[in-house]
């Protein structure tokens, strides 16, 4: 007898947890058996898992927003506001609304990311894209309540170029310089069908255009704009078959060339540090708070325009989607990094063609019902620069590969199409 009491000792003693993982599931355990068993242990589990949720709660505060260094900027923003109405100066409004905004911007990436873990990466590239593109929607939108389409053309199409040049290019350069090794490959099919539908977003963009221009619209005025109106709800149509052949039809297609081979390395190396339900929380809490912010920074753009002798087309096409682009830029440089470039693409290109096939038509379908004339005549030169990017970008993703020097050429694309705006005089006033 005593040599069977010494053995069940022995078990007993070995199944003690010895970890904090396993001491959460021996709580959890007790949590979810309390309703079962009434005794005063279920008393004390409540309290601790009570306890245990206010510390998750801190825990998940100090990610998001002390731990990242970037946050240093967060005080900015309520400074613009203060400013808004202390001093009305809209050149100091405008630029410290761009400061609060870039790290909302690179936290509101960084909660998608973190989506993404419990989304899979064909999700989690759409969600970086859809939320990185928060931003942008939100400051088009007060900009069309206010008017300002020449604002909004020009802001959406500088987001397409600094995700297409600035941020593709950036990725490209950091992956193939940390894996200058070895090639650097991705899904050669995904390139290809996002690329036809960017030239399918210029084909919109262009008519109008050109129909403005060569003065051949049948009544003069009105078939601009019915046009662009028809064409926004085609392109509406093709992005909605697109997400279903992209999540439904095909998901085959989709796949990460490595993700086969990096799966049970990603799983181990890599564990998402918040909750799903904490990151959706936060995703409204960071989207709110930009919106405020966007409010300020569209009032303020004509008076720091002209505050700092620069002109609108700069501020719309390359300042206000720097910014925006801050979460897309991080994350798909951190993704190229580590060798993904599958997630790097869905967040750098799939931006690019969200907008410019949902965005856009998206603005131009409000505007409608807003009673504002939006349609998609962006102007020659910029549609010429679009046309021409698109095109540059297309013949870099053939291959389906990548490296440092494809990610310079971009980057330098990208310098020489901002100093081409710096030096444009747009034609039209906004609202025309």
């Amino acid at each position: 007898m005593g040599s069977t009491g010494e053995k069940l000792e022995l078990e007993f003693d070995e199944e003690i947890p010895f970890s904090s993982s396993q001491a959460t599931n021996k709580i959890d355990s007790l949590h979810f058996e309390a309703p079962h068993i009434a005794s005063p242990r279920s008393y004390c589990s409540t309290r601790v898992l009570r306890k245990m949720y206010q510390i998750s709660l801190l825990r998940s505060i100090y990610i998001v927003i002390i731990k990242a260094k970037i946050n240093v900027l967060l005080p900015f923003g309520p400074l613009a506001i203060l400013l808004h109405y202390v001093t009305g100066k809209h050149a100091w409004v405008f630029f410290f609304s761009l400061l609060g905004i870039t790290p909302l911007a690179e936290r509101l990436g960084y909660a998608t990311e973190q989506l993404a873990f419990y989304t899979g990466p064909t999700v989690g590239g759409l969600l970086n894209a859809t939320f990185g593109n928060a931003t942008e929607m939100i400051i088009s939108l007060y900009a069309l309540n206010n008017g300002m389409m020449r604002v909004v053309k020009q802001s959406l199409l500088g987001s397409i170029l600094s995700n297409m040049l600035l941020v593709l290019g950036c990725a490209f350069f950091s992956g193939g310089i940390i894996h200058h090794q070895k090639v650097q490959v991705f899904n050669k099919a995904t390139a290809i069908v996002n690329s036809g539908l960017l030239l399918m977003a210029v084909m919109g963009l262009l008519f109008p255009a050109v129909l403005h221009f060569t003065h051949t619209e049948l009544h003069f005025g009105k078939s601009e704009l019915a046009l662009s109106r028809f064409s926004s709800c085609i392109m509406l149509i093709a992005y909605a078959s697109y997400l279903f052949f992209q999540l439904k039809s095909q998901p085959v297609l989709y796949s990460s060339v490595s993700e086969d081979e990096n799966n049970l390395e990603d799983l181990e190396e890599e564990a998402p540090e918040i909750t799903q339900w904490e990151a959706i929380a936060w995703l409204a809490v960071l989207t709110i708070w930009i919106s405020v912010l966007s409010g300020y920074l569209v009032d303020a753009i004509e008076g720091a325009s002209d505050s700092l002798s620069m002109p609108m087309s700069f501020i719309s096409v390359i300042l206000l989607p720097i910014v925006g682009n801050a979460a897309e830029h991080a994350s798909a440089i951190m993704f190229a990094m580590k060798d993904k470039l599958d997630i790097t693409l869905g967040v750098a290109i799939g931006s690019s063609t969200q907008i410019s096939m949902f965005v856009i038509p998206f603005c131009v379908v409000v505007g409608w019902f807003m009673g504002k004339p939006m349609d998609l005549n962006f102007q020659l030169f910029e549609t010429a620069t679009l046309f021409i990017t698109v095109l540059v970008v297309a013949f870099m993703l053939q291959e389906g590969t990548s490296n440092y020097f494809k990610g310079l050429m971009l980057i330098l694309c990208y310098l020489i199409v901002a100093a081409s705006f710096f030096v444009h005089v747009d034609p039209s006033k906004d609202g025309d």
